[in-house]
């Protein structure tokens, strides 16, 4: 074994440490010297992820839009001239406090263009300003918006996956789940991308924890603070592996393995196993926190992007 095999970040594919490297550079760079609020560190985050959400296939239509009674913005992403889609409502990641529809751009524009179906982004109450549950209703809003209004936009109301990426994996379970106890119209698919799903620490939070990787235990608690703030009890909804699963729809797991939160999703996927739904979990070797957003470099990121969309154009076909 090659002594370098046990330094931090070794066991990280090439292509991915790379993007991590030049992430937390960038970072680095830019928080440099100052005592950062909420809002510069948005702003910050939204520089870093600039160049990555650069380029990326041109879709036919792409349209923004307000919805529901809470007014939400959406972005609406159609590959190609079509009456009627189906559609992928994405949720983005960032701790519930960091990131946007312009950071997951690309991301978006590429599950569009490879599923062949359209992509509506939700820009949705970040927290600590917003917390639990306010993204949650708004999802909830969305889903019914669909229900009542999609076909208005093109969308096909009986093929709608719900999906996100940390963050936004955390909130496109726990809407499914919302969902099916409110007997609200239920998502026909899950696309789950290395989900927040559980605030307990794993062994993979100590595995993974150094700041080699994309992602820190510290980081993790303090978006858990900001999403549900410093009294916080249990609530199945905000850490939804704690939740109900059964009667939920076919879900694809993107587990990175080099990441803290790779313990908690595997469980995840075992309890929907457990509950009888159909679970397609993917473990991808090498692979960081956020590293679908390295696809402009990484061929384990293009690989993810085209598994996770064959897989939702087979489940829209049945």
């Amino acid at each position: 074994m090659n002594e370098n095999t046990a330094l931090p970040g070794s066991d990280i594919d090439p292509d991915i440490r790379k993007f991590v490297r030049i992430a937390n550079e960038a970072y680095a760079r830019l928080s440099e010297g100052e005592d950062l609020t909420i809002p510069r560190m948005r702003e910050i985050a939204e520089e870093v992820r600039a160049p990555w959400r650069a380029g990326g296939p041109e879709m036919a239509d792409t349209s923004e839009f307000r919805i529901g009674p809470s007014l939400i913005r959406v972005r609406h992403y159609r590959p190609v001239v079509a009456d009627r889609l189906p559609v992928l409502i994405y949720i983005h990641g960032g701790g519930w406090t960091n990131f946007s529809l312009d950071t997951h751009d690309r991301l978006m524009r590429e599950y569009a263009a490879r599923s062949g179906g359209a992509v509506l982004g939700i820009d949705y109450s970040l927290s600590p300003e917003n917390p639990f549950p306010r993204a949650l209703e708004e999802l909830a809003e969305v889903l019914q918006w669909i229900a009542v209004s999609g076909e208005r936009v093109g969308i096909d109301p009986a093929r709608v996956a719900v999906g996100g990426d940390s963050a936004g994996a955390n909130l496109s379970l726990a809407v499914s789940m919302l969902a099916r106890d409110r007997g609200l119209p239920m998502p026909r698919a899950m696309l789950l991308n290395y989900g927040a799903f559980d605030e307990t620490r794993r062994a993979s939070h100590d595995r993974y924890g150094s700041d080699a990787y994309m992602l820190t235990p510290d980081e993790m608690d303090w978006f858990w603070r900001n999403y549900r703030g410093e009294e916080r009890g249990p609530d199945p909804l905000a850490t939804p592996l704690h939740g109900e699963f059964h009667d939920l729809p076919p879900a694809f797991l993107c587990i990175a393995e080099c990441d803290i939160l790779a313990d908690e999703n595997m469980v995840v996927a075992e309890k929907l196993m457990a509950a009888g739904s159909d679970v397609t979990a993917k473990v991808y070797a090498g692979a960081t926190h956020s590293f679908l957003e390295a696809m402009s470099i990484s061929p384990l990121a293009e690989r993810a992007l085209d598994e996770a969309s064959d897989w939702l154009k087979a489940v829209w076909s049945q």
